[in-house]
């Protein structure tokens, strides 16, 4: 093991070290913000505007640490590994490598979607949503979590809360009126801003509407070779919806009705 290589080693462990802590003081942050927006009843829409601006900046910096974080991993471990190459066989150095990989990639998903799902919900910008269909929870109990197309009719600044309209709630049924916190919604992405449409990769979890009804279920991204750009549709396999061979089919659903699976969710 050479001697000069080792300096190189313990300064990147401390950047790295020194990033996770940095990732802690901004969730700390983040999660005081969260209380406030959750007990705070009496707040004014500038107080309440600042402090979704401020939501904004803090989950910024969390992204961007923790891509630093991947990036400060990325070469402690091809560090590792090459102080590794004379005391290990061919087959442990790729043991290791493809476990070392399997645990990023875990990571970063779970990092990314918890992440994109908390600041696409407390990011949202009331006044925009007027009129608009959006993804709403608006039922759970012990057993599970229920998400539909509802379409935005009122915003309660001092309750936080959404006035949602569910114009299809069922044959013979009367469209139902749900008064929702504003955790509780998700907007879809709008189809004339490509800017801010996630590209979800292969593998990923999402919610998103079962094709030919208003219900969102949880689905994953397989790989679609006919998606050129980011307004194709995603090829998606939902949950519990096996063919007789017990086989999952690929779906075709638009970009506009997925939204980030979110975190907690029971389904």
């Amino acid at each position: 093991m050479s001697g000069v290589e080792l300096p190189g080693l313990f300064e990147k462990a401390k950047e790295l070290d020194q990033l996770r802590k940095d990732q802690e003081e901004v969730l700390s942050e983040i999660n005081k913000i969260h209380k406030k927006l959750q007990s705070t009843q009496d707040m004014n829409e500038k107080s309440l505007d600042n402090m979704l601006l401020k939501l904004r900046t803090l989950y910024a910096r969390a992204k961007d640490l923790s891509e630093s974080e991947i990036s400060a991993s990325g070469v402690l471990i091809e560090r590792v590994d090459s102080l590794l190459q004379t005391g290990l066989s061919a087959s442990q150095r790729k043991k290791i490598e493809v476990g070392e990989q399997k645990k990023r990639r875990i990571k970063q998903d779970s990092d990314t979607s918890r992440i994109q799902s908390a600041t696409i919900r407390n990011q949202i910008d009331p006044s925009t949503l007027m009129g608009e269909q959006v993804a709403a929870k608006v039922t759970e109990d012990a057993e599970k979590s229920e998400w539909f197309i509802v379409k935005v009719m009122h915003f309660d600044r001092e309750a936080k809360a959404f006035e949602v309209l569910d114009e299809d709630p069922g044959d013979d049924e009367e469209p139902k009126r749900y008064k929702l916190h504003m955790s509780r919604i998700i907007p879809f992405p709008k189809r004339g801003d490509i800017s801010n449409i996630p590209d979800y990769p292969s593998g990923r979890a999402v919610l998103a509407v079962y094709p030919g009804t208003t219900a969102l279920y949880k689905a994953t991204v397989v790989p679609n070779p006919n998606r050129k750009k980011k307004t194709d549709d995603y090829l998606l396999e939902f949950d519990d919806d096996e063919e007789e061979d017990g086989s999952l089919p690929q779906r075709n659903v638009p970009f506009y009705r997925v939204v980030p699976f979110p975190e907690g969710h029971r389904q």
